[in-house]
């Protein structure tokens, strides 16, 4: 009986195929190619420096406000940097970003005459309209 349990377990099992023959290398030709190229050798990797980053003078270059800009940033000389800041810190005291689409900024009667009567702008295109109020 075990010797019949084998046989089954031989019979279920798929013969093992053979690899196919390999053919012969064929022969090469005489013509020589071209050397490979040497990939350049790879330069160490600069040390990331841990000094800070140093501002651009243009944005650091204090700049006169208009008479409807200086309503909201004050009539002081100020970076483009500073400006910024002091219109985002205005629009968060008041709450002038929308709350649907944070991206937005609705203007309030002084943003307005910044913002050349515009209800609604976008962060980005803010700065595009601030810098004309600057000189």
């Amino acid at each position: 009986m075990a010797t019949a349990k084998k046989a089954k377990k031989a019979a279920k099992k798929p013969a093992a195929k053979k690899a196919p023959a390999k053919k012969p290398a064929a022969k090469k030709a005489t013509a020589k190619k071209a050397p490979a190229k040497k990939a350049p050798a790879k330069k160490p990797a600069a040390k990331k420096s841990t000094a800070k980053r140093k501002p651009n003078a243009a944005f650091m270059k204090p700049m006169t406000p208009s008479g409807t800009l200086s309503a909201v940033v004050g009539s002081t000389p100020l970076p483009r940097t500073e400006v910024t800041k002091k219109i985002w810190d205005y629009i968060k005291k008041n709450k002038l970003q929308d709350n649907i689409n944070r991206r937005l900024i609705n203007a309030d009667e002084k943003l307005r005459a910044v913002f050349g009567g515009k209800k609604q702008v976008s962060m980005f295109e803010m700065t595009k309209l601030v810098s004309n109020h600057l000189k």
